[in-house]
């Protein structure tokens, strides 16, 4: 019993102890920031329209004009909440201040203190345009503005760019898929799709964030003293009760997912219903391949994030389609081993899902701030001679490595086929990946069950609460179900480094008028531990775009080409290339009912009997981007 106490007596000091370090390191922040910075906190900034958007601005103690590093989010950046003061966005202010640039972060409409409604992917472009106009001709600006942001924070950055204000002279997206609507083939529409299947991340990330349309508002005319007054106590920071985010999104029709749960969603009803091609995506605030950037970018990915490939895809398209070849020439990447928007997370043992990638640390500021030093201060810092055009971390090498082009030049696509005796259910099957093709068609039969998905596990995922963890993670157990199809390499006799778009090809058929099928992209260890590296799905009514609906008849084979997934991956010797193949990725991916329906508004499914074909005139086959020693 004495030691009982003892140790509960150890454990309340030390929490008392970390709780006192922390505020002493907040209150040192907040000092220093008033020290060095005019603090100009709740400016209402007007719109075009009358709406005001609410705006920090922190700034340098100087009579000299100062550049602008903006930061524009639809996520809480209010200095207080629930009575206590916050140093998150007073940390990014000090270190933008202290190398000579104004900080000013602003609320997108209808969140927070700032006026008018707001809509997900539909908040209007001449919002940030009007920002860029009212910041450029303040008394201390210098006129050059920078974004920067990662995800929400970061989605807008690219459609605005595209109205190129002058002012707007550099910017840094991170984490930027949710702004990125169609580039060529690739039509995820702000990652509400993925090959015409609905992502999930969305039906949970809009219950997290959405504020109801009755919550209080601020009076019109509210004076500036008001609004600082206000906010020490009364942040307007709605928190939904906590829920099994599982059983949520388990829910059918799917269309009721945010209402069975008290969800507000009026912006879901309107989004669930709209096809990948729906005109309404075009008129929003995301960018699509029609629009011209005209900023020089410094773009920030990560291999596990929700899009990786659309992320990629934009990247190339902005360096080869832009008509300014000055902008064509100054366009970075960077892609890292981690999760959606954790860069910085990454430590001396960067561990991501259940796997090691070794330590994926970078200069991550330092680098940022030459860009911004670049374009917006005009210094001639050798940034372009020291930075690589790509830097990308290679994971089973656990390195940064450095390219001109994505993919790397050396890079070359390998064609790997499907083949088995017709057995390739489960990694007790038959399936085997060979670069010979398949003689005559044995094809790979297994039963999809909507009611009984193939779950999620780990993935390149964002935003799904307690649904689904992302990362890496050994995937052996799930390969123990007849519903997923097996294919893998010989043991390699020496490493190969894969890094690129990973294309895949598959031919089909079902019983069921619609299905889905997915892909996964595996790396099996000696020891049998089998790592995913990139998945992806495609609705099969879709295989010949997304400006129309085309269904199956019943034993007739299709061929179905998958929308590319993206790796940069060391398989040592002794390792084998692996894929899978099935029907469902739940709740990453909503199910396929298989009725050719509407799917979003409908509770009663069918079971499909689908196979994947192999022959020499079915190719099913797996290109990958190779790099030999």
């Amino acid at each position: 019993m004495k030691k009982r106490t003892i140790l509960i007596s150890f454990v309340l000091a030390y929490l008392f102890v970390s709780s006192f370090n922390l505020q002493a390191q907040q209150n040192k922040i907040l000092q220093e920031l008033e020290e060095i910075a005019i603090i100009d906190q709740k400016i209402m900034m007007p719109m075009r329209d009358g709406i005001r958007l609410a705006t920090d601005i922190y700034r340098p103690k100087t009579n000299e004009k100062v550049p602008i590093i903006f930061s524009r989010t639809p996520y809480n950046f209010n200095s207080w909440g629930d009575g206590e003061q916050k140093t998150r966005t007073a940390k990014r202010a000090l270190e933008a201040v202290k190398r000579g640039y104004a900080y000013v972060v602003q609320n997108e409409r209808g969140r927070y203190f700032s006026e008018g409604e707001w809509d997900i992917l539909g908040v209007p472009l001449t919002d940030g345009y009007d920002a860029f106009t009212w910041m450029k001709d303040q008394s201390w600006s210098n006129g050059k503005i920078g974004t920067l942001g990662c995800s929400s924070t970061a989605e807008w950055q690219m459609a605005v760019a595209a109205l190129d204000h002058p002012s707007h002279a550099a910017m840094v997206p991170q984490g930027y898929g949710a702004g990125v609507g169609r580039i060529g083939e690739i039509n995820e529409q702000g990652n509400w799709y993925r090959g015409g299947v609905e992502q999930m991340l969305f039906f949970s990330w809009l219950y997290s964030v959405e504020h109801d349309k009755f919550k209080p508002r601020i009076p019109a005319g509210a004076t500036q003293e008001d609004l600082i007054r206000i906010s020490r106590f009364y942040d307007l920071a709605p928190e939904n009760p906590k829920i099994d985010m599982t059983e949520a999104l388990n829910h059918l029709p799917i269309q009721d997912i945010l209402k069975n749960i008290n969800g507000k969603h009026e912006i879901f009803d309107k989004m669930i219903r709209r096809k990948p091609n729906d005109e309404a995506w075009f008129k929003g605030g995301i960018y699509h391949d029609n629009m011209e950037i005209g900023v020089p970018s410094f773009w920030f990915a990560s291999w596990y994030d929700v899009s990786i490939t659309p992320n990629l895809a934009l990247f190339n398209h902005v360096r080869n389609n832009s008509k300014d070849a000055g902008i064509r020439d100054n366009q970075y990447l960077v892609i890292a081993p981690t999760l959606h928007c954790r860069y910085t997370r990454a430590t001396e043992n960067t561990i991501v899902g259940e796997r090691s990638v070794g330590d994926a640390r970078l200069n991550y500021d330092e680098q940022i701030y030459a860009w911004f030093d670049l374009w917006l201060k005009g210094e001639q810092n050798n940034f372009k001679e020291n930075t690589p055009r790509v830097q990308y971390y290679t994971m089973g090498s656990n390195k940064w490595q450095a390219s001109e082009t994505w993919p790397p030049e050396k890079a070359k696509l390998t064609t790997y086929y499907l083949n088995s005796n017709g057995a390739a259910n489960s990694f007790f099957g038959d399936g085997i990946l060979t670069t010979s093709k398949a003689g005559s068609d044995t094809p790979d039969s297994f039963t999809y069950d909507p009611m009984k998905p193939v779950p999620s596990y780990g993935g390149n995922v964002c935003c799904t609460g307690d649904a689904i963890k992302g990362g890496a993670f050994d995937q052996q157990q799930m390969e123990t179900r007849n519903d997923i199809l097996v294919y893998t390499t010989d043991v390699l006799k020496e490493g190969v480094e894969i890094s690129g778009f990973i294309e895949s090809t598959l031919y089909v058929s079902s019983d069921a008028k619609d299905t889905d099928f997915t892909i996964k992209l595996i790396d099996v260890y000696p020891d049998g531990k089998a790592y995913n590296l990139d998945e992806t799905i495609q609705r099969v009514r879709y295989r010949d775009g997304y400006d129309k609906e085309l269904f199956m008849e019943k034993g007739k084979v299709y061929k179905v080409d998958l929308t590319p997934m993206s790796t940069s991956n060391y398989f040592k010797k002794g390792h084998r290339i692996r894929v899978e193949i099935s029907s469902s990725n739940f709740p990453r991916f909503a199910r396929n009912l298989n009725t050719g329906g509407n799917n979003y508004d409908e509770k009663e499914s069918v079971t499909a009997h689908n196979k994947v074909h192999h022959s020499s005139k079915y190719t099913s086959q797996i290109r990958l981007p190779m790099i030999s020693n």
